[in-house]
């Protein structure tokens, strides 16, 4: 049930980018299986480069392991993320399909150009980039004020000249005390040689 709600939406990009097709056609017959708690995916590439759900007897040639929020980190295309995932088996298919999964884009204003039309499907997709780019922007900007807030008016965090000194008098006060140390262990040791 899980393959049937995958294999058709990534197969529709894959029809989309015709380069990707043709990579993963090299690798048809293997299988490739994700594990994401609680769920268990196995995906077998076809002869014409598409996915197919594999069959529960085959053993895959890779296999990827990862958690929600990582699987959340890869969609929203944190590079670090995927390194994160780990994976056994066929070197060279998982870093095809680590190529892809970096790669591949869902071309979202042919699909609704064919519901709403060119004109408005363009339309669509600049709101909501816009969107995208004004919400991106609006929490830029809510985590410098908070910054400021938090060393400005409510001092909760430092500032970097501030830490800077703080690190310098503990430097200091570090020295001071290896030379008082020093200075010590030299009368210790004259009064130990006048006893």
């Amino acid at each position: 049930m899980l393959a049937g709600a995958v294999v058709g939406p990534v197969n529709h990009i894959l029809r989309g980018e015709s380069w990707a097709l043709k990579r993963l056609q090299a690798f048809a017959g293997r299988t490739a299986r994700f594990r994401l708690p609680p769920f268990d995916l196995s995906l077998t590439v076809t002869d014409t480069g598409e996915l197919a759900a594999a069959q529960p007897e085959v053993s895959p040639e890779v296999t990827f392991s990862l958690t929600p929020g990582l699987l959340l980190r890869i969609l929203v295309a944190d590079e670090r993320a995927f390194q994160e995932v780990q994976t056994a088996g066929d070197a060279a298919f998982a870093t095809e399909i680590f190529y892809l999964s970096k790669n591949l884009r869902w071309d979202a204003e042919e699909d609704l150009s064919h519901l709403v039309g060119d004109i408005l499907a363009h339309r669509i997709v600049q709101t909501g980039a816009r969107i995208m780019g004004w919400r991106a922007q609006a929490m830029l900007s809510l985590a410098r004020n908070l910054a400021e807030y938090w060393t400005e008016e409510q001092p909760l965090l430092a500032k970097g000249r501030q830490v800077e000194a703080f690190v310098k008098d503990v430097d200091t006060l570090r020295d001071d005390v290896e030379r008082l140390e020093k200075r010590v262990e030299r009368l210790t040791r004259t009064i130990e040689n006048r006893n």
